[in-house]
Parts: structure tokens; sequence; C-alpha cells
């Protein structure tokens, strides 16, 4: 008799995803919908909850690192207030996981504010598993480093064109799993050696700018809604809608309907009692 695998818990009829359910997605053969929210409010995660996204990356805004880091503990509870149930991954800066103690110190205050998994770039085999060993779930990354580690590579550029290159790729991403890695984001490295990998490894494995359709796909926030111009977008993003377009739309139409005095109408407002203003007004023209 085929057991039935156990829902996710339940939050106020909201039904909450956790980690354990990206996994029960890629042993059923289910795609997995993440969007990268970067330094963004905390709206649009709450945006993507509603839209059934499966997974939100997310890092606090600053002007560096620090302040990144700082922000990050208030930034995760305001997600976690304005969205409940969607499953989070938060950034670790390189910072917070230089040694097994200091990841697992911010990993954990991370978690008790309400993230659902912490995403090192670069994360040592042994940091990883003294996470795992502190019950601190990892959605961790493979292929191309982005940030300041794209220098290593030349810049951000296409990796594992080699067959030598693309089974490094393959022993990194095998190791993070064996070391407890609950689930991965590759990038850059070719549609072919995407899905490779996806099919070889337990976990879930999370298409970035890699062209195959392994366990499911990220896009970050401003390719996805247009924030920049088309012409500049790179070739793997796809722009769904010109928010920022539409955005400047309304803004621009307000503006004209406050010039004209078309906003607010009628139906914006409400009126006072005829009586009780014409007291209002008595009393203020006899006493101002």
């Amino acid at each position: 008799m085929a057991v039935k695998e156990p829902s996710a818990m339940v939050f106020g009829g909201v039904k909450k995803k956790h980690v354990i359910d990206l996994q029960r997605m890629k042993n059923r053969g289910e795609k997995i919908t993440m969007v990268g929210t970067a330094a963004c409010d905390p709206l649009w995660v709450a945006a993507c909850e509603r839209a059934g996204v499966d997974l939100v990356r997310y890092v606090a805004p600053g002007e560096d690192s620090l302040l990144r880091i700082e922000n990050n503990l208030s930034h995760t509870h305001m997600i976690r207030q304005l969205a409940p149930s969607v499953c989070t991954n938060i950034v670790m800066h390189s910072e917070e996981h230089t040694d097994p103690i200091t990841a697992t110190k911010y990993g954990t205050r991370y978690m008790t504010e309400g993230a659902d998994s912490v995403f090192p770039i670069g994360v040592t085999n042994e940091c990883l598993e003294y996470l795992t060993k502190n019950h601190i779930p990892v959605i961790g990354h493979v292929g191309l480093f982005t940030d300041w580690k794209v220098g290593l590579h030349g810049g951000y550029i296409r990796i594992g064109k080699t067959a030598e290159d693309a089974l490094g790729v393959w022993r990194m991403a095998y190791e993070y799993q064996e070391c407890g890695m609950k689930g991965m984001t590759i990038e850059m490295t070719s549609a072919q050696v995407t899905n490779a990998i996806a099919k070889k490894l337990r976990v879930p494995v999370i298409n970035v700018a890699a062209g195959g359709v392994a366990d499911g796909s990220e896009l970050v926030i401003f390719d996805l809604l247009g924030f920049q111009p088309r012409a500049t977008m790179p070739k793997h993003a796809k722009c769904y809608r010109e928010f920022f377009d539409e955005a400047i739309k309304a803004f621009s139409e307000f503006k004209a309907d406050v010039d004209s005095e078309a906003y607010p109408a009628p139906e914006h407002g409400w009126n006072m009692d005829e009586k009780e203003f014409d007291k209002f007004m008595n009393e203020l023209e006899q006493k101002y």
C-alpha cells in the first residue's frame, strides 16, 4: 500500500510551504517556481505568495553588505508577516559564512525570524555540514558564482563549456548534496549540463540563466517585471509585464487628474450634515 505524503501545515487557512515540500515536488516531477526579489519591498514577496510561487530568494536593502546584514532580521520578520506561506530563501553574504560558528549564528537568527532556508554562495563543505547538523536548511548555488565572485571566471560568462569544467560543476553539486544541502540553483551552465545534473542529483536543482528545465526555474523580479529596458536584458531573462512603464503611466494619470481636479471626485469623499456644517462655519467666521 502506498504511503501518502503529508501535506504542508496550515496556518489560518493558508497552506505553509516548507523546504521538504520542494523535495516532494521533485519526487513527483512537479516544477518549482522561484523568484529572486533581491533588495525589494516585502510586498513583492506577498505578491509572489498570492500568485502561487513556490520559493522566493531575498536579501534586505542596504548601501553595502554590512548594512544589508544589519537589516536582514527586520526584513525577514516583515516578509513573514506579509507572506506567511511561501517558502523563503535568504541570501547570506560572504561575511556571514566565513566559518561554521559564524554561519550557524546568522543562520539560526534568520530561521528564528521566519526564514525557511539560507543561501550562502560559495559555502565550504565544512560550513555546510555544520549548518546541516544544526538543523538549518541550506538551498545553495553551483555553476557561476555571482556578485564579486564572477571575477574568478573573468566576468558574468558561461561556465562548464568543456567536459572537464562541467564535471567540476557536477562534483561540487554532488559534494554539496552529500554534505546536507537541501536544494540548489545552478547558473550559466548549458541546458544539457543543467538537465543532466538535475536528473542525477536527489535534491532539487533550479535553473538560473542555465537554459535547462531542471527541477524548476528562477527569474529575478527586475527582469520578470520589466524594470530595465528590453535592450539591456540578458538572454536568459523574460519580461512578463512592463511594470515600470505601467507604473509611470499610472503616476502620470494621477498627476493629470490632480492638476485638473478630476481627482478627488465626489465619490471619493463624504459630506457633513448641513446643519452641523452651518454651525461650524458660523463659529469659524465669528471667532477666527
